[in-house]
């Protein structure tokens, strides 16, 4: 029977790996489609930006009660209920490309829709699985979660920009049907949570998420430096302009140049799932972000393809440093009542230095220029690591991850 169970363990871990891979690789094929198709309609960098913000602003307003959700309800059926609604709305792309009356209105719209369900699904897979390995593992876990998620986005961008060959609507479809494949995945997974007893929801169990991080400065060091060090580094916001104006590619170009960092994340990720981080992880994730700014700064100034290639590879493998650090931070030190909540709150920082950090990009570009706008985002990410040094001598003091313990919050509740 013990065999039995670790096996259904692994089973189930790989399930829920599978299906992350699978979202993360119709998300990838999505924004090439959707940034491609926005930038001919109109032509105007901002419209880059206003993409970003549509995707952000539902993630924004939902995060309260998202962390809430997860934690009271069945967190695989958030998920698989998330990725079947997210199939459905991808759809109405499909039908608005093919009938000819999709605007730059239309498509704000439907990823405003997109983005409200797509927030149930990000807190509530990250929530799931520390349930599904055990604390040893949990940092390879992530480290193979890393793994299997960039190989989607390295292929994913390229097939996107394949696939708009014969049009928008190719993507789209082909987005929706693994949407549902992801969706089944999830359905399949027997262990879970134990649910929290639901009680009446408030201020205070809406916000505890909130308070919990502000609680452990170390935590709240790593979150927002990732916050700040991407959204002010978002030099991807700016590929169709790259590619198009300053690099003179077409689709694929764009697929490949969208494909670059996540190869580095891949080269990087694939090896701490093999040689785990050890000692003085605090200070190597600093590190990891100043060299993320160079690399940005790199991009920026680059009028060759294949360099330019070469420094979002860089920009990627430091990344994934921050990501594998700062996410099994989070998951390690919560309690598995609270991580529905922090994992809420963790993922919209995460979504505000992704989606947010677009509309910033597009502002600026629109603003500066789109070569002085990436350069000085690459330059404000070194400059906001050096600060948070000082800021929070916690995060630096940081030696190994499986030494984290999660700790109950005196001034949050956790039902």
């Amino acid at each position: 029977m013990p065999r039995e169970d670790s096996l259904r363990e692994k089973l189930d871990f790989w399930r829920i790996l599978s299906a992350r891979a699978l979202s993360m690789f119709c998300y990838q094929m999505l924004s090439v489609a959707v940034g491609w198709q926005v930038y001919s309609l109109t032509g105007e960098v901002f419209d880059l930006g206003l993409v970003g913000l549509a995707q952000f602003l539902p993630m924004f307003l939902l995060t309260l009660l998202v962390g809430q959700v997860a934690d009271w309800y069945d967190r695989r059926v958030i998920v698989a209920l998330a990725q079947a609604l997210q199939a459905m709305g991808v759809l109405l792309l499909a039908w608005g490309s093919l009938g000819g009356w999709l605007d730059l209105y239309h498509i704000l719209g439907i990823l405003l829709l997109l983005s409200s369900v797509r927030a149930f699904e990000g807190p509530s897979i990250q929530a799931l699985l520390p349930n599904l390995v055990s604390k040893e593992f949990f940092p390879k876990a992530v480290a193979w979660m890393a793994s299997c998620t960039q190989s989607a986005v390295i292929i994913g961008p390229a097939l996107g920009g394949v696939l708009y060959v014969w049009g928008a609507q190719s993507v789209y479809g082909t987005v929706s049907a693994l949407m549902v494949v992801a969706s089944l995945l999830v359905v399949g997974v027997r262990r879970t949570h134990e649910i929290a007893s639901r009680q009446k929801m408030s201020k205070e169990s809406l916000l505890a998420g909130i308070a919990f991080i502000r609680s452990r400065p170390a935590m709240m060091g790593a979150i927002s430096l990732d916050l700040f060090a991407v959204l002010l580094g978002g030099a991807t916001a700016m590929l169709p302009v790259y590619a198009k104006d300053i690099l003179e590619t077409d689709t694929v170009g764009l697929g490949l140049l969208r494909a670059a960092p996540a190869i580095g994340a891949l080269l990087v990720s694939l090896y701490l799932a093999r040689f785990p981080l050890q000692g003085g992880v605090g200070r190597k994730m600093f590190r990891a972000v100043m060299i993320f700014g160079l690399a940005t700064i790199g991009f920026a100034l680059s009028t060759h393809f294949w360099l330019s290639m070469g420094m979002l590879v860089v920009l990627g493998g430091s990344d994934v440093v921050s990501v594998v650090i700062r996410s099994s931070l989070v998951q390690l030190s919560t309690p598995d009542e609270m991580r529905g909540r922090v994992s809420a709150v963790n993922s919209m920082f995460i979504g505000a230095s992704n989606q947010l950090g677009e509309f910033e990009s597009g502002m600026a570009a629109a603003l500066l220029g789109v070569v002085p706008s990436v350069v000085l985002g690459g330059v404000g990410t070194i400059l906001v690591a050096l600060w948070w040094m000082r800021l929070f001598p916690e995060l630096s003091r940081i030696e190994r991850l499986k030494d984290l313990e999660p700790t109950p919050s005196s001034s949050a509740p956790l039902g």
